[in-house]
């Protein structure tokens, strides 16, 4: 699954526990997922080193969740070239095969989006953003500026 630069890189299957634990050792912003986890898969190197995790599960947002629609929510990797895009691209493969219609992720404004281009995945918008500090007092612990949502179907 490599684009010609970097090593070969395999989609391989992994626990729940097993990304959450690389996404707590390697992620920027974001805790590992406690709630809302359908599946989980790694990406490995030539030598079967993981070198990246994606956690699909239910979409965030209430008026995504229809059955057909499921959202990554978290991609991590170790900085290995082309792993994050595929992930991505085997995060849809994945979901496909489950049946589902549409796969949904959120990037920060910061972040360029090329490794979701280079899995076929389209921009759609900015969307969102702000506290969840609403109805009940919370820390905001993530990034809460904008962000843009990509699909892929």
């Amino acid at each position: 699954m490599s684009g010609g630069k970097g090593p070969k890189l395999t989609i391989t299957p992994c626990t729940i526990a097993e990304a959450n634990e690389f996404v707590r050792r390697y992620h920027r912003h974001h805790k590992p997922l406690r709630v809302g986890f359908v599946f989980s898969l790694a990406v490995a190197d030539e030598s079967m080193e993981i070198c990246g995790v994606a956690i699909v599960g239910r979409p965030c947002s209430q008026y995504l969740t229809d059955g057909f629609t499921l959202e990554v929510r978290r991609t991590c990797t170790d900085g290995t070239p082309n792993a994050c895009s595929a992930l991505y691209a085997g995060a849809w493969r994945a979901t496909k095969a489950l049946g589902y219609h549409k796969l949904i992720t959120y990037t920060l404004t910061s972040e360029s989006g090329a490794s979701l281009r280079g899995a076929g995945w389209k921009l759609i918008g900015k969307r969102g953003g702000g506290t969840w500090n609403t109805g009940r007092p919370r820390v905001d612990l993530h990034p809460t500026q904008q962000k843009l949502r990509w699909e892929a179907q």
